[in-house]
């Protein structure tokens, strides 16, 4: 072999090992991570807002209905307004105090429309519900949304539990704090114990 050739052989088996040594140090599992929590909570932000976008048939449910269910309705109303107003990026995922806010929100309209479908559990005392055509499908997508919720919310903690041990685990933790300067995702908390299964709303609304 020539010297030209074992030089040349050098710098490729150099610039081999290098890249290696880089992609076990983070430097395509670390983003990797970070992209696939990022869409995970992207398919979060989507299935609340088509729960939201559930809400303004209720009115349509409680319409003529007596004024205390009307003040209850308008307390979805709110909530839906402010649960629809905070929004959080895939930046913001690293902030603890705005996933709160977010989360805040979003509990605060599940426990307002919990309190609607437990005024409406008893439907022998609202007779006119029977009469309205779309009140069973409204019902079947309002407990449809709550299972696509959850498993989002799922989905989502289970990527951000994988991102989170990558960017803490060797070699991994080395590209994400030098290269990468990574922070601990926030997991989505549920409110209540149990919340991670899908209640039936069958009779609640």
């Amino acid at each position: 072999m020539t010297a030209a050739f074992l030089r040349t052989f050098s710098r490729t088996a150099v610039v081999a090992i290098g890249a290696a040594s880089l992609a076990g140090c983070g430097i395509n599992s670390v983003p990797t991570a970070e992209e696939n929590a990022k869409a995970k909570w992207a398919d979060v932000q989507a299935a609340f807002q088509e729960r939201a976008n559930l809400i303004p048939n209720l009115a349509a449910v409680a319409k003529g209905a007596a004024d205390q269910e009307k003040g209850i309705l308008t307390g979805v109303v709110e909530a839906r307004a402010k649960a629809t107003s905070i929004q959080v990026s895939p930046g913001d995922l690293t902030d603890p105090a705005k996933m709160k806010a977010f989360q805040d929100a979003q509990n605060q309209l599940s426990g307002s429309l919990g309190g609607f479908g437990r005024l409406l559990a008893n439907v022998e005392a609202y007779p006119e519900l029977k009469s309205i055509t779309n009140y069973q499908m409204l019902q079947s997508q309002l407990e449809g949304q709550e299972n696509r919720i959850r498993v989002a919310l799922r989905d989502y903690n289970g990527a951000v539990q994988a991102y989170n041990t990558t960017i803490r685990t060797f070699p991994d933790a080395i590209g994400a704090k030098v290269i990468y300067g990574a922070k601990p995702m926030v997991t989505y908390e549920a409110a209540t114990p149990g919340a991670e299964v899908a209640p039936s709303l069958q009779g609640k609304l």
